[in-house]
């Protein structure tokens, strides 16, 4: 295999690794309210009980994936510690009590075994239970590229700004890796699949997280709500002990709300924020009657912010019948992950918190009768550096992702695991960069498939998907579900 000799910051040059800010979005009134303004095409349910749901959690800051899964067969453990240098966890066949790899059950279809870090013990449960699933060496592609010659001498298109946080952190939220676009994979879902929403005043998009690029359409955006919500502290803020509810002062308040929201202005933004807030404060009060209803969930969530999220997400799946949603889709993020230092102790205290959170979360699900209905994923920036910067590792390209729940057909590993190896024809370059060889559209293609998007609705939620698949019954686009 011939390898061009191309330093990381020629590659950089030539990927335009220019880094633009997020797109400006209204704030305040308009991050908990929620525009429908745009038909979608019908969608025919199964039943009046057809729901699913899905939740994204994004990694942010490019998590180290290859110590999040890694190869335990002999040779191919031998080559990741040669490669991963310091950063390699130590695996040991004849001494279990040494290994910071649990094992994970069975093999791919290469008959290779594989492992996941320490800190991941739920994770492995899930996974050899077959509830969780790994897609290896997936990444942001514009079109398929086959190895480094292809890369470098073939003219094929490569995502602006690889490497760079924001636009690769963009670009898993929005699935067009050649532009800078403000509408994300979860928002053109909702375009299409809003007719689903029977009630139509609370978005099926639920942030944990405020203004995201996942969940923006072009005719829905996220409805943001806090992981501490309540029927109490929604809203707006409640007048003092003293003020009374009666009589002429609540009289005077409620005159003043519905003069703000009910008034036509002249001025034409004066007259958008009015009927955004108008529809805000609608939207608050139904969310809070169903908030309401909220099943008791017997499980012990806890502490981590993420934990929390996924608690507030499982509290609002409970009620969803009440909100007339039949899908929804969460999205929240767990950030801290761009360990160019301390690689290892980052991600040994980091990890059981991702790890014991989706167990949670999963565990809540089947509680509620629900864990074949939603399905939970990972995405990050994008994965790291095989080789060591001397106790950390550097921003790099494919990586590896979990799906949980929703009925997948788990304990396996998806997509192709590379190898480990710096003359592998996948790496870019002397660092241990790969090449992705399963692509996000392939991904989000067998999700929204799976959410009941019409396959004719994949080239709107998906503009690059005819690169990657073309639709059949019989051949899905990764073959993750059951």
């Amino acid at each position: 295999m011939r390898k061009k000799n191309i330093s990381r910051r020629q590659f950089l040059g030539q990927a335009s690794c220019a880094a633009i800010g997020s797109t400006a979005f209204l704030s305040t009134a308009l991050n908990l309210g929620m525009i429908n303004t745009a038909a979608a095409r019908p969608h025919i349910l199964s039943n009046g009980n057809d729901y699913k749901a899905m939740v994204c959690i994004l990694l942010a800051g490019g998590a180290d994936s290859f110590n999040m899964l890694v190869p335990t067969s002999s040779a191919d453990y031998t080559e990741y510690a040669a490669v991963r240098g310091d950063l390699a966890l130590p695996y040991d066949m004849g001494n279990p009590a040494q290994n910071q790899i649990l094992d994970l059950n069975g093999t791919d279809v290469l008959g290779k075994t594989y492992g996941v870090h320490q800190g991941m013990g739920a994770i492995r449960d899930l996974y050899n239970e077959g509830n969780l699933a790994f897609l290896s060496n997936i990444g942001t592609l514009v079109e398929p590229i086959v190895d480094v010659d292809d890369l470098y001498g073939s003219g094929k298109q490569i995502p602006l700004g690889l490497y760079s946080h924001a636009d690769q952190i963009m670009q898993w939220q929005t699935s067009v890796p050649q532009n800078r676009t403000a509408v994300g994979v979860g928002g053109r879902m909702a375009d299409m699949l809003k007719d689903m929403c029977g009630l139509d005043a609370v978005s099926m998009n639920i942030s944990l997280d405020g203004k995201n690029r996942f969940q923006a359409g072009n005719s829905v955006i996220e409805f943001s709500i806090p992981n501490n919500a309540t029927p109490d502290n929604l809203g707006f803020e409640a007048p003092p002990s003293w003020w009374p509810s009666q009589g002429y002062l609540a009289q005077t308040r409620n005159q003043a709300v519905n003069n703000l929201v009910e008034d036509v202005y002249s001025n034409i933004f004066q007259n958008t924020y009015g009927s955004l807030t108008r529809q805000t404060v609608e939207s608050i009060e139904l969310f809070r009657s169903a908030l309401a209803r909220k099943t008791d969930i017997p499980v012990n969530f806890s502490d981590a912010r993420l934990s929390q999220d996924l608690r507030m997400m499982a509290d609002v799946i409970s009620v969803n019948k009440h909100l007339g949603n039949q899908r929804q889709i969460f999205f929240t993020t767990f950030g801290g992950w761009d360990h160019h230092d301390e690689v290892l102790d980052n991600q040994g205290r980091m990890l059981p918190i991702l790890s014991n959170a989706m167990n949670e979360f999963q565990q809540a699900m089947n509680h509620l009768g629900l864990q074949n209905d939603v399905v939970t994923f990972t995405i990050s920036d994008f994965s790291r550096t095989l080789t060591s910067n001397g106790n950390g590792s550097d921003h790099a390209w494919g990586g590896n992702s979990m799906i949980m729940g929703g009925g997948i057909d788990g304990g396996k590993i998806y997509g192709n695991y590379p190898i480990l190896n710096l003359n592998e024809s996948l790496n870019v370059d002397e660092r241990g960069r790969f090449i992705p060889t399963t692509s996000v559209d392939e991904f989000y293609a067998e999700l929204a498939l799976w959410f009941g998007a019409s396959p004719n609705d994949l080239s709107y939620i998906l503009p690059n998907i005819g690169n990657f698949y073309s639709y059949s019954p019989s051949t899905p686009p990764i073959g993750m579900f059951l």
